[in-house]
């Protein structure tokens, strides 16, 4: 079966997947760089997301044992979606490291303006320098992670994959291309 070159909801559909996959991975990256910080510096797990599901669908754990499960849920849920995002950037044409500075100030700026409309974190102008560090950094390592995985999943071949790093430099692609003309 022969797949069209230009079929818009396939390429949607795949910017979809592959950014659900990314963002899952990096969910998982942003958790373990949290758990290593939260051991660092003692500090204890944010109650942002539950202050803004409480605010947005009425969510009321009862107890801590339902406040850690909802919290856990929530950020796996709000990671890995997010990583559509970072499909969707790809659809406009921007890759490699321009997509995942798109991408990172969209969810770091994002949470910048959600959580303080949600009274679940102060506005950045109130937050400790620390704070902020830590907490770049944490969306820097959920961004970093999202943009490789996905740049990894959006190769399409093999020999794209081993090409990508070096053709940055050298522009193998184009190379490879003029190659192929004078061949065929």
């Amino acid at each position: 079966m022969k797949i069209h070159q230009n079929n818009a909801l396939g390429e949607l559909g795949s910017a979809i997947g592959k950014g659900l996959l990314a963002g899952l991975a990096a969910t998982a990256a942003i958790t373990i760089s949290q758990m290593i910080e939260m051991r660092l510096t003692k500090r204890q797990p944010s109650e942002a997301p539950l202050k803004v599901a409480k605010q947005t669908v009425g969510a009321k754990p009862v107890n801590s044992e339902q406040k850690e499960k909802l919290s856990n849920e929530l950020h796996w849920v709000y990671g890995t979606t997010w990583g559509i995002a970072r499909g969707l950037i790809s659809l406009t044409g921007l890759k490699g490291w321009k997509a995942t500075l798109a991408h990172f100030t969209a969810i770091w700026g994002s949470s910048m303006i959600m959580l303080p409309t949600f009274d679940a974190a102060p506005p950045i102008y109130k937050e400790d320098a620390k704070a902020i560090a830590i907490d770049g950094f944490h969306h820097a390592v959920y961004a970093t992670t999202a943009g490789v995985v996905y740049d990894m999943l959006d190769a399409r071949s093999k020999d794209q994959r081993k090409l990508n790093k070096p053709g940055k430099m050298f522009n193998f692609k184009k190379m490879a291309k003029r190659l192929k003309k004078k061949v065929a």
